[in-house]
């Protein structure tokens, strides 16, 4: 169970190291879900069409998603301070608010996804075999987010109270059912109908409102001391819902521009060759992965952030950031040194041969991505930071400004007026991120964030 406040013969690093693992463990899991869907779905017949609807749709489902990641990042500072604070009584209210808000946002994406679910996919560009098969994968998906989301949620707030080990065991159960249902129903195993692509859907949705009932259970026996969960509906807290999301709407945002700029340089480098933005999409695989580490343990940060501030203790805080950046910028590191070293292994893993025109745009921008990843780490550990302490806007703030005015426009310099091609283009990433991380220093330095009276204390 939860307890309500730290153990004091643990240090902050140690602490910090113990709540991030599970993260880690949860987000690696996340990953292979979709790359267990990806492999099953490359043993069916009409393969190359499912696996093209396959990445329209996973576009889509994440655009959709930004609303609820930000009520998420609210939830998470506002159950946090409670914790720290020892009031048990407003995490529980937090805990049944977000809930009920998380459902009402369910329901929207589920009927507005699905009715606009053709028009966005068209305007992505899928159609043909492709189109089909994103809405085959799509419908079932947008049906049953309900399940989706509260099992994001419920993980959340169980990490912000300081049980990450719970919600890694529920998903270690859910990629496991994720697994044997889709091999089931995707291949036609088991005796099942063989469903391709609608099938991994089905299946995935099928795992996750296992887990969502894992989780209510667990939370209603009391997996946090003190905290259930009535199943009963109660009357929505508007101060609450208004607080949850001024402080949740800039971490979606953030969302936003963060891949506005990712779609800039799509753009940028279909302008110079299509390989190029093939080659970027295997860098992007790696780098999914790669993020994991650093991002798992910004989570981490932000929820010891939110109960130090919570319990008054801005000198906790400030340590618990300082040993997050530390961290993170030691394993951001590290792996921005095996990625760059070991370049040539990594691109053969995806049957591309390195001295191919594909495997030298590959090459290029999987060192460029190692490069910035040094940078990535202290930046993620202050973000992390900022949003545990509910000061989401300074994140989106140094976002906004270094996308919009340094890496897209630097993007577009380097590539064409310099005549740098795709390297250019991919340059102006890690020079992005060295600018982030100077600024969110900055910020970190100046210490609005750990003013104890802000939003997020409720």
């Amino acid at each position: 169970m939860s307890k309500p406040s730290p153990d004091p013969g643990r240090s902050i690093q140690r602490r910090l190291f113990d709540l991030a693992w599970p993260v880690i463990g949860v987000n690696v899991l996340n990953v292979l879900a979709l790359a267990v869907d990806t492999a099953m779905l490359a043993r069916i017949d009409a393969a190359e069409d499912a696996l093209t609807g396959l990445g329209f749709a996973t576009q889509l489902i994440f655009l959709l998603m930004v609303a609820m990641m930000g009520l998420v990042v609210g939830s998470v500072a506002f159950s946090a301070r409670a914790f720290g604070a020892r009031d048990i009584a407003r995490v529980e209210h937090v805990l049944v608010q977000a809930t009920t808000l998380t459902v009402i946002v369910s329901a929207l994406v589920a009927v507005f996804g699905n009715a606009l679910a053709g028009p966005l996919l068209t305007l992505l560009g899928a159609e043909g075999p492709s189109y089909v098969a994103a809405i085959d994968y799509l419908r079932p998906l947008l049906t049953g987010v309900v399940f989706n989301y509260l099992t994001i949620l419920f993980g959340a707030i169980l990490r912000a109270t300081g049980d990450t080990k719970t919600p890694f065991r529920v998903a270690f159960v859910m990629n496991g059912l994720n697994f044997a249902f889709n091999y089931g129903l995707i291949l036609g195993n088991y005796g099942l109908p063989e469903l391709g692509i609608q099938g991994a859907a089905i299946g995935t949705v099928a795992a996750q409102a296992v887990a969502t009932g894992l989780l209510i259970f667990l939370l209603r026996r009391g997996v946090i001391a003190g905290v259930t969960l009535p199943l009963r509906p109660r009357g929505i807290d508007l101060p609450l819902a208004r607080k949850l999301w001024r402080v949740g709407l800039p971490a979606a945002l953030d969302m936003v521009v963060l891949n506005a700029g990712f779609l800039a340089i799509v753009g940028m480098l279909g302008r110079v060759d299509a390989l190029a933005v093939a080659a970027h999409g295997v860098g992007l695989r790696i780098q999914a992965l790669a993020f994991v580490p650093g991002l798992s343990i910004s989570q981490a940060t932000g929820a010891m952030v939110g109960n130090a501030l919570g319990a008054g203790d801005v000198d906790e805080a400030r340590a618990v950031t300082r040993a997050g950046v530390a961290m993170c910028t030691a394993v951001m590191t590290t792996l921005s040194i095996l990625i760059i070293v070991g370049v040539d292994p990594i691109v053969m893993l995806f049957d591309i041969a390195p001295a191919s025109e594909l495997g030298a745009y590959s090459t290029e921008w999987m060192i460029l991505l190692g490069a910035c990843m040094p940078f990535v780490g202290p930046y993620i550990a202050l973000v992390g930071c900022f949003r545990g302490a509910g000061a989401t806007r300074l994140a989106l703030r140094i976002n906004t400004w270094t996308t919009f005015a340094l890496q897209i426009p630097g993007s577009w310099l380097l590539g064409f007026p310099l005549a740098l091609g795709a390297w250019g283009v991919w340059a102006a990433f890690p020079l992005s991120f060295l600018a982030k991380a100077i600024w969110a220093g900055i910020d970190y330095r100046r210490g609005s964030w750990a003013v104890t009276g802000t939003e997020a204390k409720g």
